[in-house]
Order: structure tokens, then C-alpha cells, then sequence
């Protein structure tokens, strides 16, 4: 019999050590160890930094790719009473300074070398001073003058300071400040969004429940754990139900079904374009995916045949979508693990429990069943708000406790939604409103589409008309001018694309969703 679900992280640290001390917490590369060895890990590191001065409140970042390390930082920053703030690793030296200071971080763990990258060296000569960063940590590589390693800093701690943790450890509550989380930047100056630790144990458990995860089981992260889909949805989980946790630093097909074979991997979180990588992969049938069992996808829309060619290819026996974003704690919505695969495809399934949602218009006016308006969010999931950004937390959630998400979407009468597209996303063609997912999900069903991403691009007679570009099956590309014409029996004249480029793969950020901004300047290009 497992004891409740705490709401805070160094509880839930704790029960996973009491529940499931001998079971695997973490395979990464030569190292394993499990979930006593991580609490253990973990308290040290915690102790270390209150002997390296941090404070209740204070701020601690994570610049480094998935790995064992990184679990055992970030957990520790809870136990030492801190807030982590995780930075993007895809993150150039003035994007971290960025971050780092508007955060006002003390105290930063990173690596040097992960992908030819110093870190260390970036940040130092992008011109920023951080003034509230005290000490770097080197979890992995070279250890550059002024840094520190992580042995040299675990040895920090003394007897007083491993008590005083321990203290800090046992206030620690689910209404605490947890991470400030940066949005991904895409459409301009990240934002810190500031979450609290209950509601991402609260959302992901029931998560965890529809994916029927137990001890025992072996989750392969490619999801970045700087991202909430890899913290909140990965790393958090594991620790609930005592499953093995599988960093992944670099998304490859070949060594992601390479590690599926070898790992016996279970468990599987990832966007849609992860699995229609290894669906199209050409040598897919060469690998041994049988263990595969559960698999959550979203963060995009998904054809049906993605969902089937996930059981019946992959073996997945259970595939739900969700929805969410950092600004709700990363989970809103969540399918059954029951519902059929057209479900599934179609919809980002229905609020969790303790959430509520609504449609509006552009007026502000709630929409009818079955239109089109954008998602509003309220109850526990919706953030406390932007770090230090009183107007934009205003325009975000109102005073009533609802939160904006940007995203446009419709409602069925069970209350599952179908988001159509980003609002901003959306292009208008001669007056009409066009969604990029919808045409998207549309071309997808065409044979030798194997990938694709739709983006408005101007016109001078229309405003806007779309340009597709497209990742060809493992069949061979399409023929553009017979994939033209299926498209105009297939949708409404004004959703076809005028242009269509084959591309070799489409550019994604290190959440593995599809840059489009980068698409509209390879498309300023292409039609200049």
C-alpha cells in the first residue's frame, strides 16, 4: 500500500525513497542508481547549497542537456528552500545572461562541452554581467577558471548545514514558488512564468494514472527537462510512481530506436513530429520497439493515422494527447486512456478535474457549442504570473481568475477540445481565417507527405496566402504540382498553399516543435 501523493518536491523525493528505494531512478549512459541513492544524492546537494549561501526564496538555474546530473540539481534546489529556473540549452550566451538576470540567480549548475558548447565561455563574453550570480557549478567537462566541480561543491557541506536542509526540506508546501519557467522565446523576449511545486505534482498524477505508469517502468525523456513537458511531465512522474528515469540529451531516430531496443523502454512522452520520425524511418522494421507500451503526445495537432501507425507499428498500447502550456503548469487537458484513436488524432482530450474552461470571440463573448474561439483557462493549473510583469500578467489572466492561452479551439458536447491553431499563427487569406494545423493535418494524409508546416506569407491581391513546407515520405517526395491539385479537391480553395518547397527536415526548437519563424525567413528568401 503507497502512501498519498505529497504536493511538494522534497516530499515527494522522500516517499519515492521509502516506496521504491531499490528500484532503478535512473539509467544515463555508465551511471544507475536508485531512488535511496537519489535521495541521498540529492539531500547532499541540497546541503551544499546552503553551505554555498543560498537562501530560502533564492534562485538556482540548470543550463545543461538531460542527464542524471541534472535530476539530481534541480531536486536539490527544492530541498535547500530555493526556486529553480531551468535555461534552454539551445540558448546562445545573452539569451542565458537574459534570463539569469532578470531572474536574479545566485547560483547556476552547467556543463562545458555538450555539443561543442562552453557554456561558461558564452556567458562571459556576451557582454552581460550577471551581478547576482555568485558561483558556477560544472556538472560535466573541463572546469574553467573562477567555476567550481561538482565534487569540489558537494564537499561544501558540513553536519549543520546538512541539518538546516533537512529543515528546509520538511516546510517546503505545494503553495511554495517552485521554477520560474522562460517561455521558449519564439515570438520574442522570453518570459519568466512562475509556478508553484502542488499544482504540477496535482496535474501530471493524474496524468501518470491515464498512462497507466507503475514501478518499475522505464521512461525514455527526449523532452528537455529544462521544458515543462520534461520536468512537469517527465521527471515529476517518475518520481510518483517509481519509474526509471532515461535521459535523453539529443533527439536522433537511429539512436532513439537503438535505446527503445536496449533500454526496453515502456514509457515514451513526446510531440507528434518524434513519432512520425520513427514511423518514417526507412530502416523502423530493423529495431525491436515490442516494450514500448504508453505513449503522450500534443503540442500539436495529429493525424489519425499517427495514432494507429503508433499501436499497430510501434506497439503502443495506450496513446493519449493533452494539452497545456508553461503558463498552466504544462497540463489543461488530457484524453482518456480508453478513447478510440480518432479521439485521440482529433482532440487534446477534456479539462482535468478542478479546471474550468470557455471560448470567446474577439468580442470577449462566449462561442456556441461546436465554434471556433480562443481557449480561456481558470482553477488550479493557471501560473501565479510573469516574473516582474505586472501588465502582461494582467492581460493574461483577469480578475476573475481566468487565463488567456492564445490558442484557438472547439468544443464538443462531451467537453473535449480541438485546438485548431495558435491564435497568432492563424493567417487571413482574402478575408478568410486560415488555420495551419487544420491544412496541415489535411496534407498529412497524402502518401508521400511525411512531415509538413503550413505559415501565412504575404500577397498583394489576398494579404496572405499559405506556403507549405514539406519532409517527403520514406516512399520519395511528392510530385508539387499533383500534390497541388490533391490539395484543391481535398480543402476549401482559400486553405490551399500557393507555394510548396520539399525540405530535408523542418527546423524545430528544443521542445521539438516546428519553428516558424524560422520558416518565414526561409520563405522570405525563397520568394525574394
Amino acid at each position: 500500500m503507497t502512501t498519498p501523493i505529497p504536493d511538494n518536491f522534497p516530499a515527494l523525493v522522500k516517499r519515492a525513497s521509502r516506496e521504491f528505494g531499490s528500484s532503478q531512478a535512473i539509467s544515463d549512459g555508465d551511471v544507475s542508481f536508485d531512488f535511496a541513492e537519489m535521495r541521498r544524492r540529492i539531500d547532499d546537494a541540497s546541503a551544499s547549497m546552503v553551505a554555498s549561501g543560498i537562501n530560502p526564496g533564492d534562485r538556482v538555474a540548470v543550463w545543461a542537456p538531460n542527464s542524471w546530473e541534472w535530476v539530481v540539481a534541480a531536486m536539490a534546489v527544492f530541498g535547500a528552500g530555493a526556486v529553480l529556473v531551468p535555461v534552454n540549452t539551445r540558448f546562445k550566451g545573452r539569451e542565458a545572461a537574459f534570463v539569469l538576470q532578470k531572474a536574479e540567480v545566485k547560483l547556476l549548475f552547467t556543463v562545458v562541452g555538450f555539443l561543442g558548447n562552453d557554456y561558461v565561455t558564452d556567458l562571459r563574453e556576451s557582454g552581460e554581467n550577471v551581478e547576482s550570480l555568485q558561483d558556477i557549478v560544472i556538472l560535466r567537462g573541463d572546469i574553467p577558471e573562477g567555476t567550481i566541480s561538482l565534487k569540489d561543491f558537494l564537499d561544501r557541506s558540513t553536519e549543520a548545514d546538512q541539518q538546516e536542509a533537512q529543515d528546509r526540506a520538511s516546510r517546503a508546501s505545494g503553495s511554495d514558488l517552485g521554477l520560474i519557467m522562460f517561455t521558449s522565446g519564439t515570438t520574442g523576449v522570453p518570459k519568466g512564468v512562475m509556478v508553484e511545486q502542488g499544482p504540477i505534482i496535482r496535474g501530471f498524477s493524474h496524468y501518470a494514472r491515464e498512462l497507466g505508469m507503475r514501478q518499475g517502468d522505464r521512461m525514455l525523456i527526449v523532452n528537455p527537462f529544462f521544458h515543462a513537458f520534461g520536468f512537469n511531465g517527465a521527471i515529476n512522474p517518475c518520481f510518483i510512481h517509481g519509474a526509471t528515469i532515461l535521459p535523453h540529451p539529443v533527439f536522433d531516430v537511429a539512436t532513439v530506436l537503438q535505446r527503445i531496443q536496449d533500454d526496453k523502454v515502456t514509457v515514451f512522452p513526446g510531440p507528434p513530429a518524434i513519432f512520425q520520425g520513427l514511423i518514417n524511418y526507412k530502416d523502423l522494421d530493423d529495431y525491436d520497439t515490442s516494450s514500448l507500451r504508453s505513449a503522450v503526445t500534443g503540442a500539436a495537432s495529429i493525424p489519425v493515422e499517427t495514432v494507429v501507425d503508433m499501436r499497430e507499428r510501434l506497439g503502443f498500447g495506450t496513446v493519449v494527447t493533452a494539452y497545456g502550456m508553461t503558463e498552466t503548469h504544462g497540463l489543461v487537458t488530457i484524453c482518456a486512456a480508453d478513447d478510440p484513436p480518432e479521439v485521440v488524432a482529433t482532440t487534446s482530450g477534456k479539462a482535468l478535474p478542478g479546471i474550468e474552461l470557455r471560448l470567446i470571440d474577439d468580442e470577449g463573448n462566449d462561442v456556441t457549442q461546436g465554434q471556433p474561439g480562443e481557449l480561456l483557462v481558470k482553477g488550479y493549473a493557471v501560473m501565479r504570473g510573469y516574473l516582474d510583469e505586472p501588465e502582461q500578467t494582467a492581460e493574461t489572466i483577469d480578475e476573475d481568475g481566468w487565463m488567456r492561452t492564445g490558442d484557438i479551439c472547439v468544443m464538443d458536447a462531451a467537453g473535449y477540445i480541438d485546438i485548431t491553431d495558435r491564435k497568432k499563427d492563424m493567417f487571413i487569406n482574402g478575408g478568410f481565417n486560415t488555420y495551419p494545423a487544420e491544412i496541415e493535418a489535411t496534407m498529412l494524409e497524402h502518401q508521400a507527405v511525411g512531415q509538413v508546416a503550413v505559415i501565412g506569407v504575404p500577397d498583394e491581391r489576398l494579404g496572405e496566402v499559405g506556403a507549405a513546407f514539406v519532409v517527403a515520405a520514406p516512399t520519395g517526395p511528392p510530385d508539387l504540382q499533383e500534390l497541388g491539385e490533391w490539395c484543391k479537391e481535398q480543402m476549401a480553395n482559400y486553405k490551399v498553399p500557393r507555394y510548396f518547397w520539399i525540405v530535408e527536415e523542418l527546423p524545430l526548437n528544443p521542445s521539438n516543435k516546428v519553428l516558424k519563424t524560422e520558416l518565414r525567413d526561409m520563405a522570405a528568401d525563397l520568394l525574394a
